[in-house]
């Protein structure tokens, strides 16, 4: 009888259990072994990082202490700009990071109440991220004047009255900041001020609890912060404070309705039953974060770029691409879908954060990082300091770019890239990694059941290329499990291992695991096969997103950028301090200088490739890819005019017309750019087959 090699029983094994395992060999006869899979093995336990203990259900995967994933290329172009534009000078000049009776240095201070946390949550990070001892000095200003206002009766921070109430919102963004802070420095003063404060959470009644408008709504935020701390003391008394923190928090789990429909709260909250669900183990929780999300963008989400239409707040009635998502908006929805893939593993919240990150967020700040706008649409061809109410669902200058406007959003952006490199590689709980949400980065992580140390540098250009290459550093060969996230739209994607091809059968939205004996210097290459796509809106007007991989196209307009004083052109509530030279951060508006009004000539009865050209072109020189400049590739298309649309009587770009309206009869050849690039475009078009 023929004897069986160890390879041919896995393989056996594997195919009974249905799961595809992908054979190849490397030069020395190794057996490679690649199987897909929806996630980790949770029945595992990572002996190197803190994960969630008992009862708490498993975590799909484990976030590495920040600063263990840096940048390159891009990524890290991204940061160093945030550091030199608005993240790391706003200090200098927002009203509300005065130190002077800063509420967060000294008791009884007058400001800083929200927009001091919510700055710090990004700039702390950032600094953390890029090892910058400046930065990191002026983060711990801060914190020692957080650590420094720990009361007796374990209260910290602003007392801050609404109602008769204290809300307890600006604290829940500034335990973030000291968990982080916790993980850089391992300070544990951090641990002793939250379990005080969480004890004295506990005291306080039912009825005085999370009373107030943002602290109801945003309570998982700080259900989150229990867990932390749980998992790191033990203390059985937190579990406790998570079930009155749920069941003080606004219900996100109604099956008709929403607590509110503010855009930042749907963006931010709608993971908070998820959250729960990791004690209560009730599937109902979890499916109810999955059906909100589902519900806003069934109702306002038919759109491209991730989001859905909400300006302020979403509106019976305004669902066209014309409606627009706050930058705060962006920002917690790529933390809200970072947070929902460690709890639930499901590669779906990797799309959607990179969908936002590429397509949404990088157009609602200027490409210095010295100003940014409250209000950024998928079609938006003024971008200026007018009042727009009722097109947009504030009054108000919503839409210029000014580094003063409007207060939440000035201090909250900084979050969005240091917490998307954060989240891009993890650990999982049998001891390995996982590249989940991808980009140029290194980051240098402990494997195996030996805590073996490794380096693991990503190597791309993504989401401008095809192409991941990951290389592995270590002394001592170690055996541990490797993830790589497939896309949802991606096909015919590719892995090899030092050359050796392990096939191409691997299934879109899920993972594929690589566990082999990994040496120094190994190499794996990932193909992920971009192909253009088109998606249509039904619900408005049937028109059509142009894609290529994960980037979705809009219209390259022309932008003219006017020079406008910032004090004049800044919203109600913006402020800054009497020492900030306002001609310095000077506001832009941003007027269409070309045509815009274009129906996209798509003709269903083709391939795409006979009415879209993609183009590729050098790499900027400055590793910045997101201006119509720079842009590494664009879309030939053509279009005709549709003379009818254009701006209405709010001063916006008009909702898009009916299918039929008339176009001209000229064909123009139009460019189409990454949506992410264009600061004014028109991502979502009408149609015409002629």
């Amino acid at each position: 009888m023929k004897k069986l090699n160890i390879y041919t029983i896995v393989a056996a094994v594997s195919l009974l259990a249905g799961l595809p395992l992908l054979p190849a060999c490397n030069e020395s006869g190794e057996a490679l072994r690649v199987e897909m899979t929806t996630g980790p093995d949770l029945s595992k336990a990572n002996v190197s990082y803190i994960s969630n203990r008992s009862p708490l259900k498993p975590l799909s995967f484990i976030k590495l202490p920040v600063g263990t994933v840096k940048p390159d290329g891009w990524l890290r172009k991204y940061l160093l700009l945030q550091k030199e534009g608005l993240t790391g000078k706003l200090m200098e000049i927002s009203a509300w990071l005065d130190k002077k009776n800063n509420a967060w240095l000294q008791a009884g201070g007058d400001h800083g109440w929200e927009e001091v946390p919510y700055w710090l949550k990004g700039y702390g990070d950032m600094a953390y991220i890029l090892g910058d001892t400046a930065m990191i000095a002026e983060t711990k200003v801060w914190l020692e004047g957080v650590l420094n206002s720990r009361r007796p009766d374990g209260y910290f921070g602003p007392v801050n009255i609404r109602d008769g109430k204290q809300d307890l919102w600006p604290n829940m963004i500034m335990l973030w900041c000291l968990q982080s802070y916790y993980e850089y420095s391992g300070d544990e003063r951090v641990i002793d001020l939250v379990r005080d404060y969480f004890k004295w959470q506990l005291t306080v009644p039912d009825e005085d609890f999370l009373e107030t408008y943002w602290e109801n709504s945003r309570g998982g935020d700080n259900l989150l912060s229990v867990y932390w701390l749980y998992n790191i003391t033990g203390d059985e008394f937190l579990l406790d404070l998570a079930h009155k923190l749920h069941r003080n928090t606004a219900c996100w789990t109604d099956e008709s309705k929403l607590p509110n429909w503010h855009n930042v709260n749907i963006a931010q909250c709608f993971r908070e039953p998820a959250t729960y669900y990791m004690l209560s183990g009730d599937s109902a929780d979890l499916k109810a974060s999955y059906r909100v999300h589902n519900l806003v963008r069934r109702i306002f989400g038919q759109v491209p770029g991730g989001m859905f239409g909400a300006d302020e707040n979403a509106r019976v009635g305004y669902i066209d691409p014309r409606q627009g998502t706050e930058t705060c908006g962006f920002v917690e929805q790529m933390a809200s879908d970072e947070i929902m893939l460690r709890l639930t593993g499901d590669p779906f919240w990797a799309d959607n954060c990179e969908d936002v990150s590429f397509n949404s967020y990088p157009a609602a700040v200027m490409p210095d990082f010295r100003s940014l706008r409250y209000i950024t649409c998928p079609n938006h061809v003024v971008s200026d300091s007018k009042d727009h109410k009722p097109g947009i669902d504030n009054g108000g200058p919503f839409l210029a770019m000014n580094p003063f406007s409007s207060r939440c959003c000035q201090h909250n952006h900084a979050q969005g890239w240091p917490y998307y490199i954060e989240n891009m590689i993890y650990a999982t709980p049998d001891n390995g990694l996982a590249a989940v949400i991808y980009g140029p980065c290194h980051a240098t992580a402990k494997v195996g059941e030996n805590s073996t140390e490794v380096r693991i540098e990503e190597s791309t250009t993504y989401p401008f290329e095809e192409g991941i290459r990951f290389t592995l550093s270590l002394d001592t060969a170690s055996t541990f499990p490797l993830y790589l996230r497939i896309p949802g739209w991606c096909k015919g994607a590719e892995i090899s291992v030092n050359g050796a091809s392990v096939g191409s059968s691997l299934q879109s939205g899920q993972y594929a695991r690589i566990n082999r004996i990994w040496s120094d210097g190994d190499v794996v290459t990932l193909t992920l096969p971009m192909t253009l796509g088109v998606r249509r809106w039904a619900v408005n007007q049937n028109s059509a997103s142009v894609s290529y991989g994960p980037l979705t196209f809009a219209l390259q307009i022309d932008e003219e950028y006017r020079k406008v004083n910032s004090a004049e052109t800044a919203i109600w509530d913006s402020g800054w301090q009497e020492s900030a030279d306002v001609d310095a951060w000077p506001s832009y508006e941003i007027y269409p200088a070309s045509d815009w009004n274009y129906a996209l000539k798509l003709d269903d009865s083709l391939p795409l490739d006979k009415s879209l050209k993609v183009v590729r072109r050098e790499w900027p020189s400055d590793s910045f890819p997101f201006t119509a400049e720079n842009s590494p590739i664009y879309i030939e298309a053509q279009g005709r005019q549709i003379p009818s649309w254009g701006i209405d009587r709010y001063g916006l770009c008009a909702v898009l017309p009916e299918a039929g309206t008339p176009c001209s009869e000229v064909l123009d050849d139009i460019k189409l750019i990454p949506m992410g690039a264009a600061r004014l475009r028109i991502s979502a078009f009408p149609v015409t087959d002629k």
